[in-house]
């Protein structure tokens, strides 16, 4: 049963947000706008620009400001511009025709030099959720994302956290990755009844803490 899908990374996320718990695990998110972009890089000096609605790593964009200038990287393609008013009128142009959310960079904890994330799928068996896969995803050289159609490389949960985190309990992190899981279940249960199947999109960053990047109803 795959139960109901939900597209929307904007009302996944405001659901986790309610709960006190979760919260602080979700990166700063904002509807895109030039306001809202030009005080989100001054506040993280970089951030992720990507579609309310998407996967896989489509359409995904990459801002950095480094004193003055402005990077933007988009696919494996970097470009600099002199001001936030070139920069923003650049990703206009590249950005595909749907609506964008930007999301607080995070500093991702590497495996020589790429970066690594973690998909957990949660599945709905009768009225039991259970754990059917835990992975971590190593970027592709050069790329900022990890997804396998983009590239990336599967290694299990442990030998990634192990490779990219040696000073961090990867025990410890797992089953903090599991009960984070659960909880964010229950809530978009709540929010979203008859939903059957979940992809959870973690990142820790360099000093190991867990981030939530979005929750897939779909997921690959």
């Amino acid at each position: 049963m795959g139960g109901r899908q939900l597209a929307s990374k904007w009302l996944k996320t405001q659901a986790l947000l309610t709960d006190p718990k979760v919260a602080p695990y979700i990166p700063q998110t904002r509807e895109l706008s030039m306001e809202n972009l030009r005080k989100m890089i001054r506040a993280h000096g970089f951030v992720v620009v990507k579609p309310v609605v998407g996967g896989g790593g489509y359409g995904v964009i990459k801002v950095a400001r480094s004193g003055a200038r402005y990077s933007m990287t988009h696919s494996s393609k970097t470009s600099h511009y002199g001001s936030f008013h070139d920069m923003y009128h650049a990703l206009l142009r590249v950005k595909v025709k749907r609506k964008y959310l930007i999301q607080k960079g995070i500093h991702l904890a590497r495996i020589r030099g790429r970066p690594i994330d973690y998909r957990v799928k949660y599945v709905k068996n009768g009225e039991h959720w259970e754990f059917r896969a835990m992975v971590g995803r190593l970027a592709r050289s050069g790329l900022f994302v990890t997804n396998l159609c983009k590239g990336g490389n599967l290694l299990s949960c442990k030998e990634g956290l192990r490779r990219s985190l040696p000073h961090v309990s990867s025990t410890a992190k797992r089953h903090e990755m599991r009960q984070l899981t659960r909880q964010c279940t229950a809530i978009l249960e709540r929010h979203f009844p008859g939903i059957g199947k979940l992809g959870f999109d973690y990142g820790l960053d360099q000093e190991g803490r867990i981030w939530i990047f979005e929750v897939n109803t779909r997921p690959q």
